[in-house]
């Protein structure tokens, strides 16, 4: 009898009761050495009395924060463990060269900013996320119907806009390709290296783990944007991922810029879905991980290389894949009924449901448990359908959670700043997911809140000596208190300065024309430069002003 003939045999179900029973409860075989032969034939299993399930590996990793704080319930250490000083220098630096690169009529009104001035500027990025309104000025609106005095507190308008629109994270002349592989995603590379390092060094997962894609709406003009009419946003910037299973924290990410993707080394004999689930894994590899992936990634090739690294994998997986054998493609079956076939380790499963269903288990045999569903009845099910469905959900719960307070808004016409408020949603709830693994009681919403109080205890001060911090008159008021002209105070460089009219600017935009009106006097209550005749008066009696 040949070695193959044997194999088929053993696993149709003829084993000893002995075997049965010592396998059903192994968790891990010692025995096993991680090595399959993967030029073994696959055979088909006896659905009605199978063979007892794989071992899986000893999990060796522990899982748990790998770091201590100061005070454990203290939101704002767990965003500065993201957004630590190091990164926010980074982004002082670059804001200001970046600015000082613009032409002079530009850079002359900018003032450099600090590290302050950033955690300022993010503190208002996720207020914006829990207030949302339609457009970004508005947050400054002095209309009694939209105004939300704390934005002018913290930041004049036009800082919060020129620190917005100077927002930078790398020197445009000077690109390092041994440090980021990836010249696609340049301007972004020293933000996106800097938190993908702290993802995974921060907190080890627990056994469970799952490889998705994700999409981040954007619908500029990109050579590697992305398609993909089954998600939410359609268009945008897709992200491989790979998170936690129970929680959807974030462990490592790749951009995916198209053919120039950069993957792991080690890995770039193998299939480009293969590619993707390892250089995600690396760090995992070898501790008994369970992996869970989807139909794209899900390959017996796959399989085989991960068992060698002592590394289980579940997943749906396609029919025309190469190496799965005929008659999982070919049979067809009644609803309810199975059919399954092994080798060694691997074993792929046909299920057919209100369609068929195909999966590949490094752990699982072809096992059908009774399962309640939520309308109150009883539904038969392969094991190996209900973990799958129990542990894909990682990078979608991660997703459902980035749309709960945004600080991502729709517009925005650079690709790298849009990468960046979404990379700072993720930090956000990945700080909520640590701050709850240490017994943190508040909710998403209720951490976001207490984020803010913090931040503005921190770095948030009355007055830091930037001129643009200048008292405003709320709402109607303008059109009922006394006010009186004034000249313009003196400045270091001006004895007479001048200001912008606000009513002839507004009237210019509202005609199309492009005069610009100085004047020498000004409001002291208002803080509004207003011409003496007649736009003072026009402005302190009429409410479209």
């Amino acid at each position: 009898m040949s070695d193959s003939e044997f194999e088929c045999s053993d696993l149709s179900g003829s084993e000893s009761e002995e075997s049965v029973t010592s396998g059903s409860d192994l968790e891990y075989s010692d025995n096993f050495d991680g090595n399959i032969d993967s030029s073994k034939e696959w055979c088909e299993i006896n659905t009605e009395n199978p063979p007892p399930p794989p071992p899986r590996f000893r999990f060796l990793a522990t899982p748990g924060c790998t770091f201590t704080l100061n005070d454990m319930f203290d939101p704002l250490e767990y965003f500065r463990l993201f957004f630590d000083i190091k990164l926010i220098n980074i982004i002082v630096k670059e804001t200001n060269r970046y600015a000082m690169q613009q032409p002079k009529r530009t850079r002359k009104h900018w003032d450099s900013i600090t590290t302050e001035d950033i955690y300022v500027f993010l503190t208002i990025c996720i207020i914006q996320g829990i207030i949302h309104k339609p457009e970004e000025r508005m947050y400054w609106n002095t209309n009694e119907i939209f105004l939300t005095p704390i934005f002018s507190k913290l930041m004049p308008r036009n800082r919060f806009l020129q620190i917005n629109k100077n927002l930078h994270f790398n020197n445009n002349d000077n690109y390092d390709s041994t440090t980021n592989p990836d010249s696609k995603i340049n301007k972004i590379w020293s933000i996106v290296a800097n938190l993908n390092k702290k993802f995974s060094h921060l907190y080890v997962p627990e056994r469970d783990i799952s490889v998705d894609e994700s999409l981040m709406l954007y619908k500029g003009r990109l050579s590697w944007k992305q398609y993909i009419p089954l998600k939410r946003s359609r268009f945008g910037v897709k992200f491989f991922m790979l998170c936690e299973s129970a929680s959807g924290y974030l462990y490592n990410f790749i951009i995916y810029t198209g053919k120039g993707t950069s993957f792991n080394e080690k890995y770039q004999e193998m299939p480009i879905a293969s590619q993707i689930v390892l250089s995600l894994a690396d760090p995992l590899l070898g501790k008994g991980y369970c992996l869970t992936t989807d139909n794209y990634y899900t390959s017996p090739q796959l399989a085989d290389y991960l068992i060698s690294c002592q590394t289980d994998l579940c997943g749906t997986v396609r029919t025309n894949r190469r190496d799965v054998p005929g008659v999982i493609h070919n049979k067809k079956l009644e609803k309810g009924e199975i059919v399954a076939v092994q080798r060694d380790k691997v074993m792929i499963l046909k299920w057919q449901d209100k369609r068929a269903v195909t999966l590949l288990s490094t752990f699982h045999n072809p096992v059908k448990v009774n399962k309640e569903m939520r309308d109150g009845s009883v539904q038969s099910k392969p094991q190996v359908v209900i973990d799958y469905n129990h542990t894909m959900g990682g990078v979608d719960l991660l997703d459902q959670h980035l749309r709960d307070y945004p600080v991502t808004r729709k517009g925005g016409k650079k690709y790298y700043k849009k990468i960046f408020f979404h990379l700072v949603d993720i930090c956000l709830y990945n700080a909520f997911v640590l701050y709850k693994k240490n017994g943190g009681e508040k909710d998403n919403l209720g951490f976001r809140m207490r984020l803010i109080e913090r931040l503005m205890e921190e770095y948030h001060t009355e007055t830091r000596g930037n001129k643009q911090n200048r008292p405003k008159s709320f709402g109607p008021l303008r059109l009922t208190e006394r006010h009186f002209p004034v000249f313009v105070p003196p400045t270091e460089k001006k004895d007479a300065p001048t200001r912008y009219c606000a009513v002839c600017c507004k009237r210019n935009k509202k005609t199309g024309k492009k005069l610009r009106k100085e004047t020498r006097y000004y409001c002291k209550d208002c803080d509004v430069a207003l011409c003496a005749v007649p736009c003072f008066g026009i402005y302190h009696t009429k409410a479209d002003f």
